[in-house]
């Protein structure tokens, strides 16, 4: 599965949570990257605002 939109990552993640995460995938009938994507979709804000602090 070659996709030049995707970055292959390495996690530790627990491992009961690992098997929650493909277990919910399994129902939902999509992979395990696309229940990650849609988990941190739903988290992040749709904008990330870096402010420097002034010194």
């Amino acid at each position: 599965m070659a996709n030049s939109n995707k970055q292959r990552v390495t996690l530790f993640i627990n491992p009961e949570l690992l098997k929650h995460s493909k277990a919910q995938s399994v129902i939902e009938d999509i992979t395990l990257t696309q229940l990650v994507e849609k988990a941190l979709i739903a988290y992040l804000p749709e904008e990330i605002k870096i402010v420097k602090p002034k010194i």
